[in-house]
């Protein structure tokens, strides 16, 4: 990304940021062991410390999950700024060909601001309903949908409703979501490089399935800080600014949970007068008003709060007062401490135990190539293969009804791969290890996700037994076993030649 477009850089204390705080708060979530990806703290405007954890980059995109909605409820304020619809418009009045023949009255009193809030009347997702009853048609699929509620009176967190704010913008500007954005958000705010997954109608998900940098998520609460004005120029208005992060149901304000202090127009209330934007397992946008200051995370945790509390414990008490900038002797070696502990943040592969050097036992002594035919599994896969080099490095290779999909496994490293899964190409970075002389690990990080895979492969003669799990998972993280029975050794005749991913 051009500097044009890139949020300017200070030192913590030039913003009147302590630097050691900010060490503390890495080293607490180092310590919780909450898997970050990245952070990036802005005060008044000014990117005061970044860090990504090795094997993820500044220059990759990140999942957000439901952080997307924000961003959804972004394009209906600006839309509303052009006239194009009001958040008391009915939401029938946008699908008239798409109407049940006895419509609900509930329903037909549902309003946009009823989408924008989740107080559609529905006690669940709708986004269950819809995609059980109507899989190709979800806006069908909400609109034939029963509400338990009067709209307005009950909350509940809602994809469904999400995705009709964004089938709204299509239908009123001709446009898909992310088209609509592209010139109004994503090009003023120097954001390039964002994808958002559709459904098969061809209408961007809404509630999930944006991805983009962190520095962009950075952005965009900073536009939001300054209450929708950008390099001078208006984005969005004020007024909707101050609606959408106002919360429209019941706060509990003595609660210690930060989702239970309000929810706006797709944006949750924090404690401390903050509100944010989030996503599921620990994507952030954190708009602090008090403190002039923006906080994007990137993340694979299971305990979104536990980070948040990381956040006010010793980020929060960090911003000091803005005022005469005064930098000490001691705060230049904190700034240095910092700067090396940023410049060393790292995920660590798995390690090789002592004295494991290769399977001894199960493995030929020379590169070979070894197949297995897999019984019947979950995945549908049919055939796998390790390729192990001299070097401890490995080629694994599955066959399943999609085709074939190669992942490189370091030896003790990171080493970069893509594998295709229709429709979608996935970015691996991967490491295994061996465990003792039987058992191999592989840990492949999906580094524009949340997700990691750990594998564990066990070796007897002629059979692998593989037990995988995943970091984190809306279900178990726990994988269904699989078995396969050897195939065939091959001494290797192709070798691996990879670069390791460098820190």
């Amino acid at each position: 990304m051009s500097e044009l477009h890139s949020l300017p850089r200070s030192l913590p204390e030039e913003q009147a940021i302590s630097s050691r705080a900010i060490t503390e708060f890495v080293k607490a979530v180092e310590a919780k062991e909450l898997e970050l990806h990245s952070f990036m703290l802005l005060r008044h405007g000014q990117v005061a410390a970044e860090g990504w954890w090795h094997p993820y980059r500044a220059n990759l995109p990140h999942m957000l999950y439901s952080l997307s909605k924000s961003f959804t409820s972004t394009a209906i304020g600006m839309a509303a700024r052009e006239g194009l619809l009001s958040v008391n418009d009915p939401v029938v009045s946008f699908f008239p060909d798409d109407l049940p023949s006895d419509l609900d009255a509930q329903m037909a009193s549902m309003r946009v601001r009823h989408l924008l809030t989740m107080t559609t009347g529905h006690d669940d997702d709708a986004m269950t309903r819809m995609s059980a009853t109507h899989p190709q048609h979800l806006v069908r699929g909400f609109l034939h949908s029963t509400l338990e509620f009067e709209p307005g009176t009950h909350f509940s967190y809602n994809n469904g409703a999400t995705y009709m704010l964004s089938a709204i913008v299509q239908q009123v500007s001709g446009q898909t979501l992310f088209d609509y954005l592209q010139p109004r958000l994503f090009q003023p705010l120097g954001i390039v490089g964002a994808t958002w997954t559709k459904c098969s109608r061809g209408i961007n998900m809404g509630a999930f399935g944006l991805s983009l940098k962190t520095e962009d998520i950075a952005k965009f609460g900073q536009l939001y800080l300054q209450e929708g004005l950008w390099q001078g120029n208006r984005i969005l208005s004020e007024s909707w600014i101050e609606e959408a992060t106002s919360p429209f149901l019941s706060v509990q304000s003595e609660s210690v949970s930060d989702w239970e202090q309000g929810y706006g127009y797709q944006f949750w209330r924090c404690r401390h007068h903050a509100y944010r934007g989030d996503g599921a397992f620990g994507q952030f946008c954190v708009i602090m008003p008090d403190q002039d200051a923006v906080l994007a995370i990137t993340s694979g945790v299971r305990d979104m709060q536990a980070v948040l509390d990381c956040v006010w414990e010793h980020l929060l008490p960090a911003l000091g007062d803005a005022g005469t900038v005064s930098i000490s002797p001691e705060d230049t070696v904190a700034q240095a401490a910092l700067r090396q502990q940023l410049e060393v943040l790292a995920l660590l592969p798995p390690r090789t135990q002592a004295g494991f050097a290769r399977g001894a036992r199960a493995l030929p002594v020379h590169p070979a190539s070894l197949r297995y035919e897999m019984e019947e599994n979950t995945d549908g896969i049919e055939f796998i293969q390790f390729q192990f080099e001299a070097d401890g490095q490995c080629l694994f290779t599955q066959w399943d009804e999609r085709g074939e999909h190669r992942v490189l496994i370091g030896h003790e490293e990171w080493v970069e791969s893509e594998t295709e899964a229709q429709p979608q190409v996935f970015r691996i970075v991967a490491s295994g290890a061996w465990q003792d002389e039987n058992s191999f690990i592989m840990t492949w990080r999906f580094v524009e996700t949340p997700y990691v895979k750990t594998m564990r492969c066990f070796f007897e003669e002629g059979t692998v037994h593989i037990k995988s799990s995943m970091n984190v998972s809306f279900g178990s993280t726990e994988l269904p076993p699989m078995k396969g029975k050897m195939h065939g050794i091959h001494r290797s005749s192709e070798h691996i030649h990879t670069e390791p991913q460098s820190e």
